[in-house]
């Protein structure tokens, strides 16, 4: 018998790992939903003509594209097996799992333009598929959650993210994080300063692996692409901002891309939302300019954010940014949106690995009842109703069986409570309710020991 085995880059969550996610999708939804977001889900698979192209070369060669049903080769000819996979994929294949949230979001919004009111605020809460490599911190399955806003150009938007990322997270108990911010306008005005006009888009996908393969290979990837060494000289600057302040680089910056309108639009883009965060009076702001954040999706037009956790080795835990014309591609230009992503996968291996979840957060069953024989069971049942009348989790061990099988259940589940209930509780209506992890033990009556739990 052929054991049984995952796919590579997925998982399984046990009751442990689900109870502590649900608290950070929990969190998170409960942060949406005060920003004024509304829920939205849009199905697992998009037609591949409505993913490629909105994510560069490199991201269209990680969707995952499901094969038509029936015989899906049955007019494949040689002529096409041998002009390689490009040109067969759209033979055989019409369906893809989607990339990201975004993408199939633009789609819903022009699909249903004629019914929404803008500016249009929707969070989705759903898994992705990327054929990544699989790695510590990178799954080819995974949740994210999106919060997007379309219709408008405000720059409130940007602030508003910047105030629901640090809620997020400090409602989440990592305090310890950095939240970068660049301007695409502003790496668009670097490609026209060192004699590259019209392809930030290339700059950005290289730039955007400066933290993984650091600053010589990054040029190196540049020179593959056709960059001479006279440009990549002029990008020297690019890479000594680093230990300067935010007034500090603001300043270079302005004085090096002085010739190009776009990067001083997006210069100015990043000191209205920073204004607007200060006059948000958002307290201890984790934010931090870094002009060589690139983000490589190549729909990304205005502000681009990205998050990592401090003091773990694990990649960004939320990015986003501004898009003007994703909805173009779906024969709607001209609307301009702006949105982060939360990923919920990344964010649990940070938590796991400082110890932040509340003890809380892994708890399922509070209280067990332990009914000694089916006498006991008159008692139990009514009790086990005013429990849950009373939000408290609570389940009755189904079986009669030996009280110490019983009470080991209850410790192998973890579950802090039990109540014991033999003859002498059922004649007198006082209840035995124990700690599991003291031991201690009370007699209660069925009202005292429900408000004891509450």
């Amino acid at each position: 018998m052929q054991k049984p085995t995952l796919p590579k880059g997925t998982r399984d969550f046990g009751p442990e790992q689900m109870s502590k996610r649900l608290f950070i999708f929990d969190t998170i939804r409960e942060t949406f939903k005060r920003f004024g977001f509304q829920p939205l889900e849009t199905p697992s698979m998009e037609n591949l003509s409505t993913l490629t192209g909105k994510y560069g070369d490199e991201g269209d060669q990680l969707l995952f594209k499901i094969l038509n049903s029936g015989d899906f080769s049955a007019n494949i000819t040689e002529l096409d097996l041998a002009s390689g996979s490009k040109k067969l994929t759209p033979k055989i294949s019409e369906k893809g799992l989607r990339y990201d949230l975004t993408v199939p979001f633009a789609r819903y919004v022009v699909i249903n333009r004629n019914a929404l009111t803008l500016p249009f605020k929707r969070y989705q809460m759903q898994p992705v598929w990327r054929a990544d490599r699989p790695q510590r911190g990178r799954y080819r399955e995974f949740y994210q959650c999106d919060a997007d806003v379309v219709g408008t150009d405000s720059l409130l938007c940007e602030a508003e993210i910047v105030l629901m990322i640090h809620e997020v997270f400090r409602n989440l108990n990592i305090q310890d994080f950095t939240l970068k911010i660049n301007n695409r306008k502003i790496l668009a005005g670097i490609a026209e300063v060192i004699g590259v006009p019209g392809q930030e888009g290339t700059l950005s996908v290289a730039i955007d692996k400066l933290d993984k393969i650091g600053q010589e290979k990054v040029l190196d990837e540049l020179r593959g692409r056709g960059f001479t060494e006279d440009t990549l000289s002029k990008l020297d600057p690019l890479f000594s901002f680093g230990t300067l302040d935010l007034t500090t680089t603001l300043n270079q910056l302005k004085t090096w891309l002085s010739v190009s309108d776009l990067a001083s639009k997006g210069i100015a883009e990043l000191e209205e939302t920073l204004l607007f965060v200060r006059q948000y009076g958002l307290a201890n702001a984790r934010v931090e300019f870094d002009p060589t954040l690139a983000r490589g999706l190549s729909y990304y037009t205005g502000a681009i954010f990205e998050v990592k956790a401090n003091g773990v080795s694990i990649g960004s835990v939320s990015g986003g940014g501004r898009y003007d014309n994703l909805t173009g591609a779906f024969g709607m230009p001209g609307l301009s949106g702006v949105g982060i992503s939360f990923g919920v996968d990344r964010i649990y291996d940070v938590m796991d690995e400082l110890n932040l979840f509340p003890a809380s957060a892994g708890q399922g069953t509070q209280v067990l009842i332990v009914p000694f024989d089916s006498e006991a069971r008159s008692v139990a049942l009514p009790l086990l109703s005013k429990l849950r009348v009373a939000n408290i989790a609570a389940e009755m061990y189904p079986d009669l069986t030996k009280v110490k099988k019983m009470l080991d259940y209850a410790n192998a589940r973890a579950i802090p409570f039990v109540v014991l209930i033999g003859s002498e509780e059922v004649q007198t209506g006082v209840l035995t309710l124990k700690n599991m992890l003291t031991g201690e033990q009370h007699k209660l009556t069925a009202g005292e020991l429900v408000t004891r739990l509450e």
